[in-house]
């Protein structure tokens, strides 16, 4: 199995710090290895959110589903993610958008998306901390909030809300202090706990009928004269039907299709202890949106319904437990920087994981071509706890022969080209850093 990036990335080294784990620890999501000649309608390899999706719907319409993951459901972005349930999906611009379909219709899959996880919690009855006030780009510079006005207008045109353009001298009044330039409020999303979130999803598709195991990395994938083959270190899984749920820890060869076809990118986060009132107010932070920086290696950040910072950024192209160090170091030196007030604050809890981008800049839903039966979704640039559940979802209609039951736009139906360059791709994400450290400066506003 041939994978991007080291062994460490895709170890446990990498969460070893993380927040959410302390309500979900790793051990409630491990399941027993499979073993054996197995038989399923289903096979889905992957236990975050599109692949709990997808097996959950499929179980409830009646299939014998098996869940397969290479460690635990959940130990990759969906177990280790900032916990924004927001817009987004795709990289791509309208313009981008036109050439390959309608932009509208992706504008209403991103607000679909959020609606689906909402409504999932609901149905399912799963408490995740849910804290539903929308979302806040905050302003980097004073050229970024220039621009707020004009971003409020796309809002509004694209997904049929009032954005709400908050000056720097209103900040503070409406517990967003800090040393931003200003900000727009959309009021749309959600803040939520990740893996609470996902053990609701997990224990709803075991109740449903889904056979789940840990630790069963999937090695090949075969289309015969008796459907898929799907073979472990351990277990050979004829089944009629699978998916491929692995976005950023997708192996470079199970299948070969998928090769160079994502580009997973470091995210990193830390949280802080619980903040006392006293000192929630010194900083004039108390505000519950999420928030996120306009700008490519952004910043984004909420606090917890127990007052915890979770602050994490965009950016990293190695993978080892030295360099996640160094970027849980620059992290937190940024944190003291944006909130000087809580340059005190122990942030005890640090973590990585990979999120995955596309060379189409947009999420792919659909067939895997060359291979009879199987379907896949991935590529949610950094926004796959809305995207990633909503697409899940979709897959089953798909794989059940049905229109898809919620928007399902053509550029997320096209498959996406390979990157150039195969194994050195990431010198695109080197071009592309280098470039935004050169041009998307902060010129944070003084306290």
């Amino acid at each position: 199995m041939r994978r991007l990036y080291s062994d460490f990335a895709y170890s446990r080294g990498p969460i070893a710090g993380c927040h959410w784990a302390g309500a979900v620890p790793d051990q409630a999501l491990e399941f027993p290895v499979i073993a054996g000649d197995q038989r399923a309608d289903v096979v889905v390899v992957g236990g975050g959110y599109t692949g709990l999706n997808a097996a959950l719907h499929l179980a409830e319409a009646g299939r014998a589903v098996t869940l397969l993951d290479a460690e635990f459901p959940g130990f990759g972005a969906s177990g280790r993610n900032g916990g924004f349930c927001c817009l987004g999906g795709t990289r791509a611009t309208n313009l981008q958008l036109k050439l390959t379909g309608d932009p509208g219709e992706v504008r209403r899959a991103e607000v679909a998306a959020i609606d689906h996880v909402a409504d999932l919690l609901d149905r399912l009855q799963i408490d995740a901390d849910r804290q539903a006030h929308g979302e806040l780009i905050v302003a980097h510079s004073r050229a970024s909030a220039a621009g707020f006005p004009a971003l409020a207008q796309e809002v509004a045109e694209d997904y049929g809300v009032t954005a709400k353009v908050i000056a720097r001298e209103d900040m503070v009044a409406r517990g967003m202090g800090g040393r931003w330039q200003g900000a727009l409020h959309v009021p749309l999303g959600f803040s939520l706990h990740p893996r609470k979130y996902l053990q609701g999803l997990l224990r709803a598709a075991l109740a449903a009928g889904v056979q789940v195991h840990g630790n069963s990395a999937v090695q090949n994938i075969d289309h015969g004269p008796e459907g898929l083959v799907i073979r472990t270190a351990g277990a050979r899984i004829r089944a009629d039907q699978m998916v491929l749920a692995t976005n950023g820890y997708t192996s470079e060869s199970v299948p070969p299709w998928i090769r160079s076809r994502t580009l997973p990118s470091q995210s990193s986060v830390i949280a802080t202890r619980a903040m006392t009132p006293e000192e929630l107010s010194a900083q004039g932070w108390t505000t519950r949106l999420m928030a996120y920086e306009d700008r490519r290696l952004l910043h984004y950040f909420h606090l917890t319904p127990d007052n915890r910072m979770v602050f994490g950024q965009r950016g990293g192209l190695l993978s080892s437990a030295a360099n996640d160090a160094r970027i849980a170091d620059r992290v937190r030196r940024d944190f003291a920087r944006v909130f000087p007030e809580w340059a005190h604050v122990e942030t005890p809890h640090s973590w990585s994981g990979m999120v995955c981008l596309t060379a189409s800049l947009t999420p792919y839903c659909g067939p895997i071509p060359g291979l009879p039966g199987a379907f896949t979704a991935f590529g949610y640039h950094g926004n796959g706890v809305a995207m990633g559940s909503y697409l899940g979802a979709r897959l089953a209609d798909l794989m059940q022969g049905i229109d898809p039951r919620g928007v399902l736009p053509q550029a997320f139906r096209r498959v996406p080209p390979r990157f150039p360059l195969g194994p050195l791709r990431r010198a695109w994400l080197a071009a592309e850093y280098g470039w935004s450290l050169m041009t998307d400066r902060a010129d944070y506003a003084a306290s």
